[in-house]
């Protein structure tokens, strides 16, 4: 696993996080535009999202219950009573010059989620993060810069209107992350919970799940905060770990050399692994924030909180717990078991058909998780069922098969072919009175190497009962094949 990068101990670092999820609604949060990723440029567009005159916004039913969902699984306290309020600014992906959002009144607030750092040894370090606030608003447009990444050195701009109005919730954590490898880990956490919630799929290298970080150093046991940097422009959580790391680094020297940090917003260069200003940071007075007249307030009552409350999964910090205290697992098998819904639901259908969960466990992070990466296929696409797979491990474990044929027909297994079918005709030889005349009959047939072993060549042994298993056409059982063979060779 990454290990973060170490900051020098005189200083430590206050990170939060603002992480924007995109829900995944069919329809956009206040029109009926289809809100489906990859369309042509300006086709998912209409009236309301593009703020033509004499049009009001209607919230998406749908919108209202993800972002409940939502808050409830980072263990916020959900309002009653909540609204919308204009957030104004001027560019040109931002079609009215203001974006719907919520100021003051959010859905959800004080809540927390549960983070587990595993270091290379397997030991698990959690920590708990709060979660500041959680509210609902509406994407922006896209930009796309001809000749550039970004406006500076780009010829001209095309405006993509697709994205507007795309219902999204903000999360905002408390500044309670220390390092790049806690936030990496954060940022993931939050994706594995809404994407077990089915409220959003999480892909950043969609935009459905876009991080901006927060960060200032200070000397340690000052409780001051030292000067808040922005750094934005990560797509992958690997980004944000590096992108974190070298800002801490670039703070503490500037600090250690009588540099000014000032408050800005800037950006992680992928190329250049740096972070680089783009530009000085505004406050939220400047977006002149008033409720939206357009939108009724929001009240949420008694009877659906208890609904939504009812439906919500079994999220993965408990799978987590109920693997590795009740099950037996480590804690980096219930880390990869838990990192996909569909993948711990794979899992436990294994356990409830009769696997032994080590052995279950095993086979799915390892051989098929192989398989599932060299054929870029998902565990929901494989042909082998949970049934049939804690049938391969018992079979291995009542010693019917060995764990090396299991792993020969693997192929076959993950292709559809059943057990019965994949080992017909191949179960273990068991019986010492079977399996005893074959070996006499190997050690006459070699009685070179029989007194090469018993002058003391005892690597020998490898030799007998390899012999052994090419006669038996590999379906001697490997222990009391040793066992019978050594038995017979020290006689």
């Amino acid at each position: 696993m990454t290990t973060a990068t170490p900051v020098k101990t005189e200083y430590e670092a206050i990170i939060g996080l603002e992480t924007h999820c995109q829900l995944s609604t069919n329809t956009k949060i206040f029109s009926n535009s289809s809100t489906a990723f990859g369309a042509d440029p300006n086709t998912n567009i209409d009236p309301v999202c593009m703020g033509l005159p004499g049009v009001l916004p209607v919230l998406n039913a749908k919108v209202l219950e993800y972002a409940v969902k939502t808050g409830l699984a980072l263990n916020c306290q959900i309002a009653r009573y909540s609204k919308f309020d204009r957030k104004q600014y001027f560019y040109p992906d931002l079609p009215k010059n203001y974006q719907i959002s919520q100021y003051d009144l959010p859905i959800a607030e004080h809540g927390w989620i549960e983070i587990e750092l595993v270091d290379d040894a397997g030991n698990p370090t959690r920590k708990r993060i709060g979660i500041t606030r959680l509210h609902m608003e509406e994407d922006a447009g896209k930009l796309v810069h001809a000749g550039s990444d970004r406006i500076s050195g780009s010829t001209y701009s095309l405006v993509d209107y697709n994205r507007a109005g795309v219902p999204l919730v903000e999360i905002v954590s408390e500044p309670d992350l220390r390092s790049g490898q806690e936030a990496a880990e954060y940022a993931q956490e939050l994706r594995r919970i809404v994407r077990y919630l089915g409220v959003s799929d999480g892909n950043m290298q969609e935009g459905s799940l876009r991080c901006d970080v927060n960060i200032s150093v200070r000397p340690v046991g000052r409780e001051e905060f030292g000067t808040k940097v922005e750094i934005k422009n990560m797509n992958s959580f690997s980004a944000i770990q590096k992108a974190i790391d070298y800002e801490i680094e670039r703070q503490i020297a500037a600090n250690e050399s009588g540099e000014k940090i000032v408050q800005e917003t800037r950006l992680w260069e992928e190329g250049s692994q740096r972070t680089i200003s783009m530009r000085v940071k505004e406050g939220s007075s400047d977006y002149r924030y008033f409720p939206e007249p357009d939108l009724a307030p929001i009240q949420v009552s008694e009877q659906q909180l208890a609904t939504w409350l009812s439906e919500l999964p079994e999220l993965p910090a408990q799978k987590r717990h109920h693997y590795e205290n009740e099950l037996g697992l480590s804690a980096y098998d219930a880390r990869v078991l838990t990192e996909d819904s569909s993948v711990a639901d794979y899992f436990e259908s294994a356990i409830k058909s009769g696997a032994n969960p080590k052995s279950a466990a095993n086979w799915i992070t390892q051989d098929i998780a192989a398989y599932l990466n060299k054929q870029k296929l998902t565990i929901a696409e494989i042909a082998l069922t949970p049934a049939h797979l804690a049938d391969v491990i018992t079979r291995i474990e009542t010693g019917k098969i060995s764990n090396a044929q299991a792993k020969e027909k693997l192929a076959d297994l993950l292709s559809g072919v059943s057990p019965e079918k994949a080992f017909a005709g191949q179960e273990l030889i068991s019986d010492p009175t079977i399996l005893e005349p074959i070996i006499d009959q190997v050690l006459a047939e070699n009685p070179q190497q029989l007194e090469k072993y018993r002058g003391g060549n005892t690597n020998l042994k490898g030799f007998f009962v390899g012999q052994v298993l090419k006669k038996t056409g590999k379906r001697a059982e490997p222990k009391l094949t040793n066992e019978l063979v050594e038995k017979k060779l020290n006689a």
